[in-house]
């Protein structure tokens, strides 16, 4: 199963809509812009029936090395973003066929 890649939405939408790829490609861009500068100036991102995008702040954290448990490692603080799925979302994939899903 291939993923979906930036190309496929703009050809998708491009069939689906007749708009062109090039403009079709610099929408996207700019939502996707939109999305990260809303993230980095510490707005969550909500899509209606989709989900939230919200950037969370993991704390420091000793790590071990498996091929040397004996020292430790200092993993710092780092920010992340995490998906919450929305209640439509969630129904419709709660009614999906698992077996597509399994490797």
């Amino acid at each position: 199963m291939a993923n979906l890649t930036k190309k496929d939405l703009v050809i998708g939408v491009h069939e689906k809509l007749g708009i062109p790829q090039k403009d079709v490609r610099e929408m996207l861009q700019a939502t996707f812009d939109m999305i990260a500068e809303a993230l980095l100036a510490g707005k969550n991102v909500e899509l209606r029936n989709f989900g939230i995008f919200e950037v969370q702040v993991r704390k420091s954290r000793i790590g071990r090395n498996p091929s040397r448990p004996e020292k430790e490692v200092i993993i710092p603080d780092r920010a992340t973003v995490k998906f919450k799925i929305g209640k439509a979302f969630k129904k419709t994939l709660q009614e999906v066929e698992l077996k597509k899903f399994r490797k």
